[in-house]
């Protein structure tokens, strides 16, 4: 399995990727539409299952179409909530 964590800007991405299989780590950054395009084209044609996750994002529709078109498994974060749930998990303990 591939991960892939995403940090998405309006003109561009930067990942970071880890291939559970080899253990390889990769950090790259990408520029939209073309060049981020081109790349998780040529991922899915390696015929790995990926999961990516990011933030919500208003600018990154046509990335959510893109990854469900290559049926990537996409986790989508709310960055707000985050800290929260942290916090109320550190507090009863619980794992996640």
């Amino acid at each position: 399995m591939i991960i892939i964590g995403v940090d998405f800007h309006p003109e561009f991405q930067q990942i970071a990727l880890l291939n559970t299989t080899t253990g390889e780590v990769e950090e790259k950054r990408l520029a939209h539409p073309d060049e981020a395009e081109k790349y998780y084209r040529a991922l899915a044609s390696a015929n790995e299952t990926v999961r990516i996750g990011m933030e919500a994002s208003g600018h990154g529709r046509w990335f959510e179409r893109l990854v469900a078109e290559l049926q990537f498994d996409l986790w989508i974060g709310d960055a707000a909530a985050i800290p929260r749930e942290a916090r109320a998990q550190a507090e009863d303990g619980s794992p996640g």
